[in-house]
């Protein structure tokens, strides 16, 4: 059997293993708001109540009826009287009428008649009980309405939104103590290869300590699944046959990684193909590194089979493992991934028809920010974990020049 079948695009590849999957099954499962950071809505989240519930200022300062300010400038200020001050935290006890004002700070509750609030700095006191005010403001001016950020009712959140800072901070004002969350989806992560040892256990020659079980699953859990380790499965067929097995029944995806050798890959994607239908749907992706990435699906359990070098493994699970943890969520495409703008300081050949990532460090220089290349050797994980992100040379471009303006994709 050859090694590849056909070298695809990245993205195509991505699209004709997405199709063969089904639509996925999200589960649902409710969550304290506090501790939801990262977790994806399951259904979609309104609002109970509005928000604000009463209007409120902006600012510190004073309590107006608008129309009380009209024409007040530095040369000809506006006499109001003042009637008294907004406590914090409950309902004023008193009305503010034409020609009145009263004492109101940040985020208190306006008086009934006040329409709109005057900056502290923009007034000063006249006499006692009086206060002198030196610019017009107009109605609604440093005010939140009662409703102006969330209407009762309202959606606030939609389904599949990955859930920030700002949309917890949401949720609490809402006094929504709860989310509906999409169950995390599990990932079976296998590592293969004759030489590939427990990190706690010395290594003898021709050994290598298993990184990519380790990396894979921190990653898998950086982007909201979860990731369980089912060992490392020597290069035999059978072996590998019952792992996959086992990992396909109790897991919703399964991640391989396969051993260095063409032989090793060969089997991986034999396995896989008679473990269920379809089986083998893409071996071989035209990028480097990670070219013989295996991606299939075994009667509706994704599997990805992935270069045994820990730089090639991350960087192709970055590729096509996020999107699936992305999917199986239900998550909608929401925020770009973090990117900053960059220019090349070296000079980078790449080969035609190829997508190629390149590891860079990120320097700050007068002009902006400079990409340093990091020249590796796939198998060398410090290499990845020295860099700040990856730059991708186009397969219509045949390398980037020093100077070249490019995008650097945070790692």
């Amino acid at each position: 059997m050859p090694e590849f079948l056909e070298l695809m695009p990245p993205q195509e590849a991505l699209a004709v293993w997405l199709r063969a999957m089904p639509e996925p099954r999200v589960g649902v499962e409710r969550i304290p708001s506090a501790q939801a950071l990262g977790r994806v809505t399951a259904e979609a989240v309104r609002s109970p109540e509005a928000l604000p519930g009463f209007a409120r200022s902006t600012v510190d300062g004073y309590a107006v009826q608008a129309r009380s300010t009209h024409g007040a400038s530095d040369t000809l200020p506006a006499y109001l009287e003042l009637v008294g001050e907004v406590p914090m935290g409950a309902a004023p006890g008193f009305a503010v009428g034409l020609g009145q004002a009263a004492v109101i700070h940040t985020g208190g509750m306006l008086p009934q008649g006040a329409d709109s609030v005057v900056m502290l700095e923009l007034t000063q006191t006249a006499r006692a009980g009086e206060i002198e005010i030196f610019k017009a403001v107009a109605a609604g001016e440093n005010v939140l309405k009662a409703g102006e950020d969330v209407g009762i009712g309202e959606e606030v959140l939609g389904r599949g939104v990955r859930l920030d800072a700002a949309a917890i901070g949401g949720l609490m004002a809402l006094g929504l103590t709860e989310v509906a969350a999409a169950r995390k989806p599990l990932a079976a992560v296998l590592s293969s290869g004759d030489e590939v040892v427990p990190p706690d256990r010395a290594v003898r020659p021709g050994q290598v300590r298993d990184v990519n079980s380790y990396a894979l699953a921190a990653l898998v859990e950086s982007c909201g699944g979860e990731a369980r380790l089912y060992g490392i499965v020597p290069d035999r067929a059978e072996a590998l046959r019952a792992a996959l097995r086992r990992a396909l029944d109790e897991a919703d995806f399964v991640v391989i990684t396969a051993g260095s050798s063409a032989s090793a890959r060969d089997l991986t994607a034999a396995v896989i193909r008679e473990s269920g239908a379809p089986g083998v749907l893409v071996h071989g992706v035209n990028v480097r590194p990670g070219k013989p990435t295996i991606l299939g699906v075994c009667d509706g359990k994704p599997v990805v089979g992935l270069p045994g070098n820990p730089v090639s493994a991350l960087v192709i699970a970055r590729l096509f493992v996020r999107p699936l943890v992305a999917r199986l969520l239900g998550a909608v495409p929401g925020k770009p991934q973090a990117a900053v703008p960059a220019r090349l300081s070296l000079n980078l050949a790449s080969q035609a028809g190829r997508e190629d990532w390149v590891p860079v460090r990120l320097r700050r220089e007068a002009q902006g920010w400079a990409a340093e290349p990091i020249f590796y050797k796939s198998n060398l994980i410090f290499s990845l974990a020295h860099a700040d992100g990856l730059v991708c040379i186009p397969p219509d471009a045949t390398g980037l020049e020093v100077g070249a303006a490019v995008e650097v994709v945070l790692l």
